[in-house]
């Protein structure tokens, strides 16, 4: 008996044991658990403040990209003093850049302030006398008459003329032979032509559809603001509909074919860059008002002498609209980071740094700008370094392209080089932004580096998204399109206006001048290329039509 209750003692101590046993793992399962949740609360919460931080600094903080690395006191990055990199600058290969000397950009100089004398120099001058009165011009001492004995400056003055609105009527005067109208089968009849190709659609000159033109898409004024000030101004009622179809109609007729022809010339180029932004359309057959087009920009290339800049308007942003539209293209095509270009296979691409700076810039904590132990900092002193070399080499007056290659590729490549080992050597916590920097870079490493095959190609696309801004600020006016037919015509004019920009030419001349001088038939290229704005032909005629302008206003 004793030994049977022992047995049944020691067979309840394991059960017991047993049960403890599976109590503790259950315990420390629910433990780990409750780690791994803490864990996974404390990355959520980390992203979380990161995400607060940066909405924080993109609402209340300064939208410049302009950063000053260096300054009193801090030590530079590329510091061989900065111990963070003492190692890694031992075991770096001849490609480190910290052993490499550099060109530092100068010191910006501010440039003279210009006088007003000096800003209205070319403008006309009208000079208005402050003459004595007459019955005063008598010696106030002895009688005797005054005589003009010279003239002092006293003020100057800046008038602007408000414009006026005139009806022209066009009559052509006919000529007739008298004496073929008597012995001839048929009379000899010539008459008066001004050689202008077409009408304009309606009443309106061609200086008045530049002008509703110009206002809309440099000016970014809405029609029924344009609608108003005919009224309030000029006393005359003309409806934003019969503005729009002025707009739409000669867009079409006359700017149409040119922009085929700067299309052509763009893909038979040897660089482009691209860009896109959204667009609201109001009536777009089977799809809602809410829905979101696309306006798509393609210019040539940065540093090309004859700059093209042309929009296109697409229902989606689909890479096919940018397939389709540089079909034939096989230079070098810069973009963003947008993966629609990589339907792009018959040309070589480029990728922007401005947007893996901005990344960048975006993962720096909140208040960590200049703390050089953050990994975002890091990356950002490698890029600042390459912006300042892209601003050195091009600051040389007359430098080729061939200069810039070469001096890409010895004092460039170094540093591109350490960049990429840099980040293939970060980790960061999944999900933040530095994940999504450092992602981002990652996917378009083959295209960064690309850049340093050509000296003509760009670093950055910022010259593409400067064309881009302005239909973004016009946008924020008059925020959309009633029909495709108006986003065409817009795609159309904001090509002729920023070409015209991009060409130091005077926009609303220019637009007039094309109005006044396309051919209504198909026109032949050589005939297109001489209204190009660097055509010296079209120039001289714009600038004769400055001058009969400075000499109206003086006129009048």
């Amino acid at each position: 008996m004793a030994n049977d209750s022992k047995d049944r003692q020691l067979i309840e101590l394991k059960d017991t044991i047993k049960e403890l046993n599976s109590t503790i793992k259950n315990l420390n399962q629910l433990i780990d658990a409750a780690n791994k949740r803490e864990e996974e609360h404390a990355k959520r919460e980390k992203i979380l403040q990161e995400q607060i931080d940066y909405l924080t600094k993109k609402l209340y903080g300064k939208s410049s990209e302009k950063r000053k690395d260096d300054f009193e006191g801090q030590l530079s990055l590329f510091d061989e003093q900065f111990g963070i990199f003492n190692e890694a600058e031992a075991e770096q290969s001849p490609s480190n850049p910290f052993e490499h000397d550099y060109i530092t950009v100068e010191k910006h100089t501010r440039k003279k302030k210009t006088t007003m004398a000096e800003k209205f120099a070319d403008f006309p001058v009208q000079k208005i006398y402050l003459d004595v009165d007459e019955d005063k011009r008598i010696c106030g001492v002895c009688g005797t008459p005054l005589e003009r004995i010279g003239e002092e400056f006293v003020r100057r003055e800046i008038e602007i003329i408000k414009p006026g609105v005139k009806i022209l009527e066009y009559y052509s005067i006919t000529y007739g032979c008298p004496k073929c109208r008597i012995e001839a089968i048929s009379p000899y009849i010539v008459k008066g032509r001004d050689g202008r190709f077409r009408m304009m659609h309606g009443m309106a000159s061609a200086a008045t559809v530049a002008w509703v033109m110009y206002q809309k898409y440099v000016n970014s004024l809405p029609l029924y603001r344009q609608e108003q000030d005919f009224k309030r101004l000029y006393g005359i009622d003309i409806s934003r509909g019969d503005i729009a179809n002025w707009i739409i109609k000669n867009a079409e007729q006359a700017f149409a074919p040119l922009c085929d022809y700067f299309q052509r010339r763009l893909v038979a180029g040897r660089y482009a860059m691209a860009d896109e932004t959204p667009v609201q359309v109001l009536k777009e057959p089977g799809r809602k008002a809410q829905t979101k087009s696309y306006m798509w920009v393609f210019r040539t290339g940065e540093f090309d002498k004859e700059q093209i800049v042309l929009f296109h308007y697409s229902p989606t942003r689909a890479g096919e609209t940018a397939k389709d539209f540089l079909e034939g293209f096989h230079g070098y095509l810069m973009t963003d980071g947008y993966s629609g270009y990589n339907k792009l296979k018959d040309c070589t691409r480029t990728s922007c740094w401005a947007h893996v700076r901005r990344y960048l810039i975006d993962a720096v904590p909140k208040g960590k700008e200049y703390d050089y132990t953050q990994p975002a900092v890091q990356g950002l002193a490698y890029i600042n370094k390459l912006f300042d070399m892209e601003r050195t080499i091009h600051a040389k007056k007359g430098v080729s392209f061939d200069a810039i290659k070469k001096y890409r590729n010895e004092k460039e490549a170094p540093v591109l080089k350490a960049f990429f080992e840099w980040v293939d050597a970060q980790t960061a916590l999944s999900g933040s932004r530095l994940d999504k920097a450092l992602t981002y870079i990652k996917n378009r490493k083959p295209f960064l580096a690309t850049y340093l095959e050509d000296g003509g190609c760009s670093f950055s696309n910022n010259t593409s998204e400067r064309s881009c801004k302005s239909f973004v600020t016009g946008r924020k006016n008059w925020m959309f399109s009633d029909t495709p037919a108006g986003a065409d015509a817009s795609s159309l004019v904001y090509s002729i206006v920023e070409t015209a920009k991009a060409n130091g030419v005077d926009i609303y001349n220019y637009l007039k001048y094309l109005l006044m001088n396309i051919p209504s038939t198909q026109p032949t290229d050589e005939e297109l290329e001489r209204l190009c704005p660097w055509n010296p032909e079209c120039q001289e005629a714009l600038e004769k039509m400055h001058q009969k302008d400075l000499e109206k206003i003086f006129n009048d």
